[in-house]
C-alpha cells in the first residue's frame, strides 16, 4: 500500500530528474559535474531552479561577454575570465532582458537568488581547484525589502470558509460546478488554515496519510523529511465530510490513493489548488491577493497570537531557522502597538486632579 504522499514526491522528483537531464544540453558541459557534486546536499527542486538560473546567466555571458559564442562552447576558462564586474552587469541585466523571444524582468528577491546560484558554481570549481579566481565573492547581493505582510483577518476567515460552503457570490459558470466541489474545497481552505500546511505538502496527502483516532496526519517536508502535524475537530470534521462523500462515490479508481482529487478523478495540481483559492478569496477580500501561502501565514499569524511563541509556530510550520517565521511575529507586534496606543495618558484624569 502507498502511504504518506510518497508515490506523489517519487513522481514529481522523476519529472525534475527528467527535465534537468534535457536542460542540461543547453548548458556547458562542466555544468553537470557541478550538479553530481552538489547532489548529496541538495534537493532535485533545487538543483532545478539551479539550471534554470544557469540558463540565463550563460545566455547573458555569450550574448554580452562573448558576443555570440554557443553557450556549449564556454569552458571553464572563459568562466575564470568573468569579472565582478562582469556579475554586476548581470544583475542589471535581469531588470529588462530577453530570453527564449520573451521579454522578462527580475525583482530584487529573483536577483538575489541567481547570484545564489552562480556564486555556488563559481565556489564549487574554485574549491575543486579548477578555476584559480572567484569574482562572485566580491558582488554584493541586492538589498532586500520586506514584504507586506498581507493575512486574513478572523472575520475575513469566516467569510472565506462560508463563501466555499455556500457559494455566494460565484459567477454563474462557478456555480455550476460548487455543488461538485464544494465538501473538497471547504476541506482544502480549513487545512490550509488549521494546520499551516503548505501546498505542496497539502496536495501531496493520500487517504492513508490522516488518522482521526490520534487528529494527526504526515507531511513531507521541504527535503523529503516526514513530520506528524495535528489538527483541530473543526478541521477533522471536514476532512471526515470529504473522505465520507469519497466513500460514496463509484467513480473514484479504487488505485487512486491521493488525498484530494479533481473533477478528472486524479490527484488534485497544486495550479488548481491555487485557482480554487483565489476564486475563494477574491470574493471576500478582493483588495488583497490571498494565495495558499497568505492562508499559510494567516495560520501562523494565529498560532503566534495564541500561543505568544514563535519557537512552537516555526516547529509547527516546518522553518529550519526561526527567523523566517519572525514574519508573522512582526504582523503581532504591530497589533501590540496598536493595542497600547492608548495606554500612556497625558492629562490627568478629571478625577486625580
Amino acid at each position: 500500500m502507498k502511504k504518506f504522499g510518497d508515490d506523489y514526491y517519487q513522481e514529481r522528483n522523476f519529472k525534475n530528474l527528467d527535465r534537468i537531464d534535457s536542460l542540461l544540453d543547453e548548458l556547458p558541459p562542466f555544468c553537470e559535474d557541478f550538479l553530481r557534486g552538489i547532489e548529496t546536499r541538495t534537493s532535485v527542486l533545487t538543483r532545478l531552479n539551479y539550471v534554470y538560473d544557469l540558463r540565463i546567466f550563460f545566455d547573458f555571458l555569450a550574448r554580452k561577454k562573448y558576443r555570440g559564442k554557443p553557450v556549449g562552447e564556454i569552458t571553464l576558462s572563459d568562466l575564470e575570465q568573468v569579472t565582478d564586474t562582469d556579475i554586476e552587469i548581470f544583475l542589471s541585466y535581469l531588470s529588462n532582458y530577453r530570453y527564449a523571444d520573451k521579454r522578462l524582468s527580475c525583482d530584487e528577491r529573483a536577483k538575489a537568488r541567481k547570484l545564489s546560484t552562480v556564486r555556488s558554481m563559481f565556489k564549487y570549481f574554485f574549491n575543486k581547484g579548477l578555476i584559480e579566481v572567484n569574482q562572485t565573492a566580491k558582488v554584493a547581493t541586492p538589498k532586500l525589502h520586506e514584504k507586506e505582510i498581507v493575512r486574513l483577518e478572523g472575520n475575513e476567515v469566516s467569510s472565506l470558509l462560508d463563501t466555499a460552503e455556500y457559494g455566494d457570490g460565484l459567477s454563474p459558470h462557478a456555480s455550476g460546478y460548487h455543488e461538485k466541489t464544494k465538501v473538497r474545497d471547504s476541506a482544502i481552505l480549513t487545512l490550509f488554515l488549521g494546520t499551516g500546511i503548505r501546498i505542496s505538502e497539502l496536495v501531496g496527502l493520500n487517504n492513508e496519510s490522516i488518522d482521526f483516532t490520534n487528529h494527526s496526519f504526515v507531511v513531507t517536508r521541504k527535503g523529503g523529511n516526514k513530520a506528524i502535524l495535528y489538527f483541530s475537530e473543526e478541521v477533522g470534521d471536514a476532512l471526515g465530510a470529504y473522505l465520507a462523500q469519497k466513500e460514496n462515490d463509484p467513480r473514484i479508481p479504487p488505485e487512486e490513493h491521493a488525498l484530494f482529487l479533481s473533477l478528472q478523478y486524479k490527484r488534485i495540481s497544486v495550479r488548481a489548488v491555487e485557482n480554487l483559492v483565489k476564486k475563494y478569496a477574491k470574493i471576500v477580500t478582493p483588495l488583497k491577493k490571498i494565495t495558499p501561502h497568505k492562508l499559510r501565514s494567516t495560520y501562523g499569524t494565529a498560532l503566534y497570537r495564541e500561543t505568544g511563541d514563535i519557537y512552537i509556530v516555526a516547529d509547527v510550520l516546518g522553518h529550519r531557522d526561526v527567523n523566517t517565521t519572525r514574519k508573522h511575529y512582526a504582523a503581532i507586534t504591530e497589533d501590540h502597538r496598536r493595542s497600547v496606543a492608548e495606554a500612556v495618558r497625558l492629562h490627568k484624569p478629571e478625577d486625580d486632579a
